[in-house]
């Protein structure tokens, strides 16, 4: 992979995931297990986005342990690090000298309509940092530093996208180039916003109060078993049809799960299990589950085991971005009118 042109005729993916704690089911099926599949069709850069997080204090020992278990954690998953790009952000100096010039370019108006800042700062805004207000910028370079034409993402996502487009746009016309695509957001199948298995309306999180609200890519089978058996439910038998789960969050969510492990559609995995009790069916959820997870969990065991392997698959991936990301920032330098440096 070389040059700023992407070498598939689909287009350029870029994507990343945050160490910030350890890595969930809701991280696999919603975007782990889609990046798998997309690499066959497009030119792949999957990133460890560090610098997005330390928009919130992180201890600099775990940050640093998380970054190595994301980075295992896609590898394991099925990412492979020599067909594709995958790096550290931090590992790439020009993610944030981009971001620095996107924030100038960034309307505040349109970083004010960014919900995700509203959720996360609460209602105590003023101690929030600078760069949680200011990251759909260094997302936005994230992308356009690639020419990246794709992304995938969740729907709480998607909104990021938009922004981003909007200042590839507005750059474009400032500076009267065609210098960066429009990327668009790319969201796929089943399952791909993962609920927490205690409360079916809270998307699973890391930060969930109770251990068994949510499923780590590094639980046991037993772990597994046992948080799938404790999992909320209603009291009625699963419905006939995918009408049928309307207002009932948790059964849709375990239906969800089922059907994305399983690679099919919420209609087929209703159909399976049409009148079954929940007891029943969870059962069957947990034997996907451990067995999909399993060969995961070992894999990335194996790769923790070893850091400097991981420390060489991300130096390869990184001494790649720089080869692309070198070129194209000058693109733009001199799109902006900087003077070269001799």
């Amino acid at each position: 992979m070389s040059g700023s042109t992407p070498r598939s005729t689909k287009g350029r993916i870029f994507s990343g995931i945050k160490p910030t704690g350890d890595l969930h089911l809701g991280n696999y099926i919603g975007a782990l297990r889609n990046w798998v599949a997309m690499q066959k069709d497009y030119d792949c850069m999957f990133c460890v986005v560090d610098l997005h997080a330390i928009t919130v204090w992180q201890d600099p020992k775990e940050l640093l342990r998380a970054t190595r278990e994301v980075a295992a954690g896609m590898v394991a998953s099925g990412i492979d690090p020599v067909e594709n790009i995958l790096f550290v952000q931090s590992h790439v100096a020009q993610h944030a000298e981009l971001a620095w010039l996107f924030n100038c370019v960034a309307r505040l108006g349109w970083l004010n309509r960014m919900t995700q800042f509203k959720d996360k700062a609460g209602k105590d805004r003023e101690k929030a940092s600078a760069g949680l207000y200011v990251y759909p910028a260094l997302m936005a370079a994230d992308i356009l530093l690639y020419k990246g034409t794709h992304v995938p993402v969740g729907e709480d996502q998607k909104q990021h996208v938009e922004l981003t487009r909007d200042i590839a746009q507005k750059f474009n016309n400032d500076f009267g180039v065609t210098l960066f695509p429009l990327p668009e957001p790319v969201i796929q199948g089943p399952g791909t916003r993962i609920m927490s298995l205690r409360d079916g309306t809270r998307k699973m999180s890391k930060s969930e109060p109770s251990e068994f609200a949510c499923i780590y890519m590094t639980d046991t089978a037993e772990a597994i078993r046992d948080k799938i058996k404790r999992a909320t439910t209603d009291p009625n038998l699963l419905p006939d049809s995918v009408a049928g789960l309307e207002g009932r969050a948790e059964a849709t969510n375990l239906l969800s799960i089922y059907a994305a492990l399983t690679d099919r559609t919420l209609e087929e995995v209703v159909a399976e299990t049409k009148g079954q009790q929940f007891s029943q069916f969870k059962a069957t959820l947990a034997d996907t589950a451990v067995a999909v997870l399993g060969p995961i969990n070992a894999e990335m065991k194996r790769l923790m085991a070893d850091p400097a392997e991981i420390d060489r698959i991300l130096k390869r991936g990184a001494d790649k971005a720089c080869d692309l990301a070198v070129p194209i920032l000058k693109e733009i330098y001199d799109a902006v009118g900087f003077l070269p440096r001799t």
